[in-house]
């Protein structure tokens, strides 16, 4: 089968297109024909070598953690899927090896949930990391409830969001920082207010308003941001990052915690009711092909940090 893989770490010219050998279907495994792949900020942190103290690797490295697609085969004891049903799947496995930049990829039939049937398998791939990412960071983590304030950094990019319109539709009342040219973007998610970072402090706008803070800060940017956040959470809310360890931060009367997603089909399966109650969208900000060029413009597009939305490579 056609992926695209790398054989060492480095920038995007170490990302090549290889023949590799058809996916093993293991017992409790699903064999996926790739329709498309999700584009996000960790393919190129795993690309240049980042992860590798944290996640066990075996190179050639198929990139990409997010699929959709259609179900080829089943392995023994899989009972949700059936050959022909169409899923999407956040693909992260013990070992980095096997991703979504491919033909096909083999799966753990309980990272996958039935695709919602209301969106292509482009829009499809690319919800699972950051909507789930969204949804562990704010209900398990956070445990927001409604009616709690809430202020979400880089709301515009594909984890916050999908944060904006979960917090949204649980009753939250939502902030954001975004750039100026993304304000009615991520008002139209659903968020009440959004600073322009480049151009205000988001401390001071949120203490103009709360003056002892917001019951909770869901940070996707880090540094000096994440430090900043930790000053406008009042007593006793919470902190929640998914870029830096928050644990060193000056504040004990405060919940801080640090989110890195974890597979899980029940809450995919959540998301895809969403996605087909029209509670939960998601925005396609570009399409690259099935190629290594168009890969390697994906990657640098991320690593920019300036992308709206979700990106995604559809495969022929």
């Amino acid at each position: 089968m056609k992926a695209i893989a790398i054989n060492e770490f480095g920038g995007e010219d170490t990302l090549q297109l290889m023949d590799l050998p058809l996916p093993k279907v293991k017992e409790g495994e699903i064999l996926v024909k790739v329709k498309a792949a999700g584009v996000n900020p960790v393919d190129w942190k795993i690309r240049e070598g980042y992860l590798k103290d944290l996640f066990a690797h075996e190179f050639p490295v198929i990139m990409g953690w997010d699929a959709a697609g259609v179900v080829e085969e089943v392995g023994n004891g899989v009972g949700r899927f059936k050959q022909g049903d169409e899923i999407f799947a956040y693909c992260r496995k013990p070992i980095v090896h096997g991703g979504a930049y491919a033909e096909y990829i083999a799966l753990e039939e309980e990272h996958a949930a039935t695709k919602p049937k209301n969106i292509s398998f482009e829009e499809a791939a690319s919800i699972p990391l950051a909507a789930l990412t969204a949804y562990q960071s704010l209900f398990d983590a956070a445990k927001i409830n409604p009616g709690e304030t809430l202020l979400i950094h880089a709301a515009a990019g594909g984890v916050g969001g999908f944060g904006v319109q979960l917090a949204k539709d649980h009753g939250a009342v939502v902030w954001a920082t975004a750039s100026e040219g993304n304000k009615k973007y991520v008002k139209d998610l659903g968020a009440s207010q959004v600073v322009d970072y480049t151009k205000e402090d988001f401390s001071e706008a949120v203490r103009s308003q709360y003056p002892d803070g917001v019951d909770v800060v869901f940070d996707c940017v880090g540094g000096e941001v994440l430090r900043k956040s930790a000053e406008i959470v009042k007593g006793g809310g919470r902190l929640v990052t998914i870029v830096d360890d928050p644990t060193d931060l000056p504040r004990s009367d405060i919940q801080k915690e640090f989110v890195f997603v974890a597979p899980n089909s029940g809450q995919l399966t959540e998301l895809a009711r969403m996605v087909e109650q029209g509670r939960l969208k998601t925005h396609l900000s570009q399409v690259f092909d099935f190629t290594v060029d168009e890969a390697r413009k994906a990657h640098q597009l991320s690593e920019s940090g300036h992308s709206r939305g979700k990106m995604v490579i559809v495969l022929p």
